[in-house]
C-alpha cells in the first residue's frame, strides 16, 4: 500500500486560511492546460553553473518563464542566458540578505499577477519532480495546487573524488555523479502560489508548509571540487569585502572549503549507502514554527555534511539535471 503524501493527507495546523487563500487564487485554464509556473533566481559571478541553471528550468518550464537578477556579474556568466535577466546596480541601500529576499520577495508577488505558482531555488539548486510519479515540475504543480507553499526535499550531491571525474556542464550532471546526502535544513519552501515572503535566508516561510517526497532538491555546490573552490573563494571574498552572508559558509574560503569536502570523501564507501528517501513520518518533524515563520531545521551544511550518511542517487534522475 503506498503512502499518503502530507498533502493527500490534507493540511496541518492553523494552515487553513492560507490553503483557501492560495486556492482562491488559481487561474481559470483550459481543460487539459498545465499550470504556469516561473522560476527565479538571483546570481553572482557563478560560472558555469548559472548556464545549467538556467538551462536546467527553461526546459522544465519554458525559457521566457525563468528569470535571474544579475547582482553585478563581473564574469560574463550572465550573458545569453535562456533566461530574462534583470541587472541590478550594487546592492548598498540595505544588507546583502535584506536586499536579496526583498527583491526576490517582491519579484514573486508580482509575478504571482499571471502565474499560478513560483519557485526560487539557488543558482545551484535543481528542483525536479520524481519522474516516477509525474513527467514535469508542472505536471507536479497540477496536482498539488491549493496549498500556499510546498517543501523540497533537499539533497548535497558529493563529488566522489576517488572515482569520479571533474562535471561536465555541457553533459547532464547527474549522470557524472553518484552520491549525496539529504540535509533537512535544505528542505527549503521552495515552491509556492501564495504571496507570502520568503525567510530565514529562503528556509523559511511566513505560512505553514510540509515537505512533499515526490519534489526533489539537488543542491550541487559540494557536486565538483573545482567548482566548489572558485565558488567559495568569490562568496568568501564578498563575506569579508560586503559583509555579505555572515554567519554562514561564506566565512570559509575556497581551500577551506575543498577540505571539507575532502574529509568527507573519507567517510564514503559505496557497498555502505542508506536508502534515498526517507519516510514520510521523518520529514514531518523537519518543519518548525520559528516566530511567523515555518522554517526547516536542521544541522549547518557543513555539519550536515560530515554527520549525514550517503545515499545513492536512483538511476531515474540522471538525465534530469
Amino acid at each position: 500500500m503506498r503512502l499518503r503524501t502530507p498533502w493527500e493527507r490534507g493540511p496541518r495546523r492553523n494552515g487553513d486560511a492560507h490553503h483557501a487563500e492560495a486556492a482562491a487564487a488559481v487561474r481559470q485554464r483550459e481543460p487539459g492546460e498545465l499550470p504556469l509556473v516561473a522560476a527565479i533566481t538571483m546570481a553572482r559571478d557563478e560560472g558555469p553553473m548559472i548556464r545549467r541553471w538556467a538551462q536546467h528550468y527553461a526546459g522544465q518550464l519554458g525559457a521566457e518563464n525563468v528569470y535571474v537578477i544579475d547582482d553585478h556579474s563581473s564574469d560574463g556568466s550572465t550573458d545569453g542566458l535562456p533566461a530574462t535577466v534583470l541587472r541590478y546596480p550594487y546592492l548598498r541601500k540595505y544588507s546583502f540578505e535584506v536586499s536579496r529576499l526583498g527583491i526576490l520577495n517582491g519579484l514573486a508577488h508580482s509575478l504571482l499577477y499571471v502565474y499560478d505558482a513560483v519557485l526560487f531555488a539557488d543558482a545551484d539548486e535543481f528542483v525536479v519532480a520524481d519522474p516516477a510519479r509525474h513527467a514535469g515540475l508542472r505536471e507536479f504543480v497540477a496536482t498539488t495546487e491549493g496549498r500556499a507553499a510546498v517543501g523540497v526535499m533537499g539533497y548535497n550531491v558529493v563529488h566522489d573524488l576517488a572515482r569520479e571525474a571533474p562535471l561536465r556542464f555541457d553533459q547532464p550532471l547527474l549522470r557524472q555523479r553518484q552520491f549525496a546526502k539529504f540535509v533537512p535544513l535544505m528542505c527549503k519552501p521552495s515552491l509556492k502560489w501564495s504571496r507570502v515572503d520568503w525567510g530565514r535566508a529562503s528556509h523559511g516561510i511566513k505560512c505553514p508548509y510540509e515537505i512533499d517526497p515526490d519534489l526533489i532538491m539537488f543542491h550541487m555546490k559540494f557536486a565538483d571540487m573545482d567548482q566548489l573552490k572558485a565558488s567559495a573563494a568569490n562568496r568568501h571574498a564578498l563575506n569579508q569585502d560586503e559583509n555579505r552572508a555572515p554567519g554562514t559558509s561564506w566565512e570559509q574560503p575556497g581551500d577551506a572549503m575543498v577540505e571539507i569536502l575532502t574529509e568527507v570523501n573519507k567517510g564514503l564507501d559505496p557497498d555502505a549507502v542508506m536508502r534515498f528517501r526517507p519516510k514520510v513520518s521523518k520529514l514531518e518533524s523537519i518543519v518548525e514554527i520559528r516566530g511567523e515563520m515555518w522554517k526547516a531545521t536542521g544541522d549547518g551544511q557543513v555539519l550536515a555534511m560530515h554527520k549525514r550518511p550517503f545515499t545513492k542517487i536512483p538511476h531515474r534522475f540522471a538525465d534530469l539535471v
